[in-house]
């Protein structure tokens, strides 16, 4: 059965081969080559993935994007298709679930709402469902930098608290869009702000 991480994988790299290398993406400062990239080297190379989480380790992280980004565009886009080699940890169908799922899903929408030719996506319910759940454990991590109390919610009502504080600022959304907003994205997100959106920063645009 095609996972959820198995099809936002394939829709990734689609949307990077008919981007093309040059194209802009939501990511500061990244066309489509660096974000390709940065996606090869999270899965291929977990001696220097580690960096995207560790500071220590960010010039290891950024030496060994520089080298793939050398590589022909179109064989990166390949290896984001053709999935992780059999020694790497996203080899394991119930690792890349957990792990992928919103890593190409929200890079699919970095190089998609990028473009001025844009359409919006509609989810299936079961998948909105499956980014809520991880947008709820990860809640947290995503809120730890805003200053004010940060609570995410859906149009159901269902709540996550990214962050305890006060003011409080409530964001409403669809689960996509919550996810899009919570990883620094929030000038894309179709979402509903009630409190002082501008007293709740993230930070820049997240790059797992």
């Amino acid at each position: 059965m095609t996972t959820h991480a198995k099809r936002e994988r394939l829709l990734l790299a689609d949307l990077l081969e008919g981007a093309g290398p040059e194209a802009a993406t939501l990511c500061e400062g990244w066309t489509t080559y660096d974000l390709a990239a940065h996606v090869v080297v999270r899965e291929r190379r977990q001696d220097a993935a580690g960096g995207i989480l560790f500071k220590p380790l960010q010039n290891r992280l950024e030496r060994v994007q520089a080298e793939f980004r050398q590589k022909p565009y179109e064989e990166l886009v390949q290896l984001i298709r053709s999935g992780p080699p059999r020694f790497s940890p996203f080899a394991l169908k119930q690792v890349d679930e957990a792990a992928n799922v919103v890593e190409f899903y929200v890079h699919a929408e970095d190089v998609r709402r990028a473009q001025p030719d844009y359409t919006p996506r509609e989810l299936d319910p079961l998948f909105s469902d499956t980014l809520w759940q991880r947008l709820e454990r990860g809640a947290r991590m995503m809120g730890r930098k805003s200053p004010v109390g940060l609570v995410l919610r859906r149009p159901d009502g269902q709540t996550a608290v990214a962050h305890r504080g006060t003011p409080v600022v409530t964001v409403t959304g669809e689960p996509a869009e919550l996810l899009l907003y919570a990883t620094g994205r929030q000038e894309w997100a179709k979402v509903d702000v009630e409190g002082d959106e501008d007293a709740a920063p993230l930070g820049s645009t997240t790059r797992w």
